[in-house]
C-alpha cells in the first residue's frame, strides 16, 4: 500500500513540476515550487503516516534547494556570457581597425612607391632624350 501511495505521490510531483508556458516565461523555478507547495498543502486524499510527511518535505526542501542552485547558475551563465559577448564584441572590433589602418598604411606606401616610380620615370626618360639628342642643350 505504501507503493502505491509512493507512486500516485511521485505521479503528482511530476504533474506538479510542469508549470504552465506562462510560468515558463516569468520564473520557471520559482513558479514550479509554488504551484507544488500550493497544491502539496491542497492535497487531502493522500493521507500518510507523520514520517512520509516529513521524508516529503525534506525532499521538497531539496527540490527548492536544487531548483534555486539551479536558477543561480542560469543567471550566473547568462552573465558570463553576455561579458564574454561583449568582450569578444569589443576585441573584433579592435582587430578590424587595426587591420583597417594597417591596410590604409599600405595604400599609402604603394602610393609614395608609385609616385617615387613616376619621377624616377621621368628622370630617365628626360636622360634618355638628352642622350639621344645631345645638340638640343648646347
Amino acid at each position: 500500500m505504501d507503493l502505491v501511495m509512493l507512486g500516485k505521490g511521485t505521479e503528482s510531483l511530476r504533474k506538479r513540476m510542469k508549470p504552465d508556458v506562462k510560468e515558463k516565461e516569468e520564473n520557471p523555478g520559482h513558479n514550479a515550487i509554488a504551484e507544488m507547495v500550493e497544491k502539496e498543502e491542497t492535497e487531502t486524499d493522500v493521507a500518510g503516516s507523520e514520517e512520509m510527511e516529513i521524508h516529503i518535505a525534506h525532499v521538497l526542501d531539496k527540490i527548492e534547494s536544487f531548483t534555486q542552485l539551479v536558477s543561480e547558475l542560469l543567471e550566473s551563465g547568462k552573465t558570463m556570457f553576455k561579458e564574454l559577448s561583449d568582450e569578444f564584441e569589443e576585441r573584433l572590433i579592435v582587430i578590424h581597425k587595426e587591420q583597417m589602418e594597417r591596410w590604409q598604411d599600405e595604400i599609402k606606401e604603394i602610393r609614395l612607391l608609385d609616385a617615387t616610380n613616376e619621377e624616377v620615370n621621368a628622370a630617365l626618360h628626360n636622360a634618355r632624350y638628352l642622350l639621344q639628342n645631345p645638340h638640343v642643350d648646347s
